[in-house]
C-alpha cells in the first residue's frame, strides 16, 4: 500500500505534537521552594535560577515562597505546602527529631553572613559588651539563636550567657533594636549593612570565625518527595547549582538581581557578594567534619539527648551535583 506524502506530513506533525506535549509535561514539574527568610543573600540561587531559566533548563518550574523564619519553613515542609526548603544548617536536626524531612545538599560553609547587629547609639562596641544582653532572633530553635549560644560558649559565659527573644523576623528584630526593647539581634550581615548604611545600626562581629567547619545553609526536602520523585529532586538540584555557577561567573548580573529581589542597595549587595561568594558550595557535597560539629551541637544545646546518625539527618544520594 502506498502512503501519500500528505499522510507522512500529517504523521510527522502529529508526532511533533506528541513530543511537544511530552516535553511540556516534563517542564511543568512543579517544586514549591521555600526560603527561611528574605534578607539572606546565600538563598539567592533560587531567584537566580528562576530568573535566568536555569531550573527550566532541567525541566523544573520553581515557585519561590518566603517564610518568616526557620520554624515557619519547617511547618510548611511538614504540612506539605513546601517541597524543598533552604535553611540554616541546624535545621537538619528536625529529621532526627521525627519530622518527615531530610537534608539533600549543602549550600554554604562557615557563617560569615551572620552578624551581631546593635543600634548605632548603643553602648555595645565589642564582643565583651554582649555578656548578659538581650538579642532578638526570628524564632526559637532557629539558626541565629544557635549562633548566639555558640558565641556565648566561646566567650566562656555558657550557652545562656547572652539572652535571646523570638520576635518573628528580621523587620521585627530591627524594630525592637531601634526602640531599645532589645540590645540588638543576630541576623543576616547584609541586613545589618543596610541598617548601618541608613545610620541606624552597627555590626559588632560576624560569625564565620566562631564556626569554621560548618554548613551554614542547606537544602532540605520532604522525605516522600525524595522517595517518590527522586528524578525531580535531582533536576532541581542541577538547576540550583547551575545558578551557583552562574553567580560565580556573572558578578554584575548577580548583584543586580540580588538587589532587586532583596530590596537592598547595590553597594550593600556588592560588599556582600565579595565577602560571601567564596562560601557557596559548587556541588552540594556534605563535609563530614561539619556534620560532626552539627551532631555535637544538637547535644550541647539540648536539642537531642544523644548524637544522631548521619542518615537521620541527610541523604547523599544526590551529591555531588553535576549541573
Amino acid at each position: 500500500m502506498m502512503i501519500s506524502t500528505r499522510s507522512l506530513a500529517f504523521g510527522a506533525a502529529l508526532l511533533g505534537t506528541v513530543l511537544s506535549a511530552t516535553t511540556g509535561a516534563y517542564a511543568a514539574d512543579k517544586i514549591r521552594a521555600g526560603k527561611a527568610i528574605n534578607v539572606i543573600w546565600a538563598m539567592i540561587p533560587l531567584d537566580i535560577g528562576a530568573k535566568e531559566g536555569l531550573f527550566a533548563k532541567y525541566g523544573v518550574d520553581v515557585d519561590i515562597i518566603t517564610m518568616s523564619g526557620g520554624a515557619k519553613l519547617q511547618q510548611g515542609l511538614i504540612a506539605g505546602s513546601i517541597d524543598i526548603g533552604i535553611d540554616g544548617g541546624t535545621s537538619l536536626v528536625f529529621g532526627a527529631k521525627g519530622s518527615p524531612v531530610t537534608g539533600i545538599a549543602a549550600v554554604a560553609g562557615a557563617p560569615s553572613n551572620f552578624a551581631v547587629v546593635v543600634a548605632a547609639d548603643s553602648s555595645i562596641n565589642k564582643i565583651d559588651d554582649l555578656k548578659g544582653r538581650l538579642l532578638g532572633v526570628a524564632t526559637n530553635g532557629s539558626f541565629p539563636q544557635w549562633l548566639i549560644k555558640r558565641l556565648a560558649v566561646a566567650q566562656g559565659w555558657g550557652p545562656d550567657g547572652i539572652r535571646t527573644v523570638a520576635l518573628g523576623g528580621f523587620e521585627a528584630s530591627a524594630s525592637a533594636m531601634e526602640t531599645h526593647e532589645t540590645d540588638g539581634f543576630m541576623g543576616a550581615t547584609e541586613g545589618g549593612l543596610t541598617l548601618a548604611e541608613k545610620g541606624k545600626a552597627k555590626i559588632v562581629t560576624t560569625m564565620g570565625s566562631y564556626v569554621p567547619h560548618f554548613h551554614n545553609h542547606v537544602l532540605v526536602a520532604r522525605k516522600d518527595l525524595v522517595a517518590e520523585h527522586a528524578d525531580t529532586v535531582k533536576r532541581f538540584l542541577q538547576g540550583f547549582f547551575a545558578a551557583g555557577a552562574f553567580m560565580k561567573s556573572h558578578r554584575d548580573e548577580t548583584i543586580k538581581i540580588s538587589s532587586d529581589v532583596m530590596h537592598m542597595s547595590t553597594a550593600v549587595i556588592s560588599k556582600t557578594y565579595d565577602d560571601e561568594i567564596a562560601m557557596m558550595s559548587d556541588d552540594g557535597t556534605f563535609d563530614p567534619q561539619a556534620i560532626e560539629v552539627l551532631k555535637d551541637t544538637y547535644v550541647e544545646m539540648g536539642m537531642l539527648d544523644k548524637k544522631p546518625s548521619t542518615d537521620q539527618l541527610l541523604t547523599t544520594q544526590f551529591t555531588p551535583v553535576h549541573p
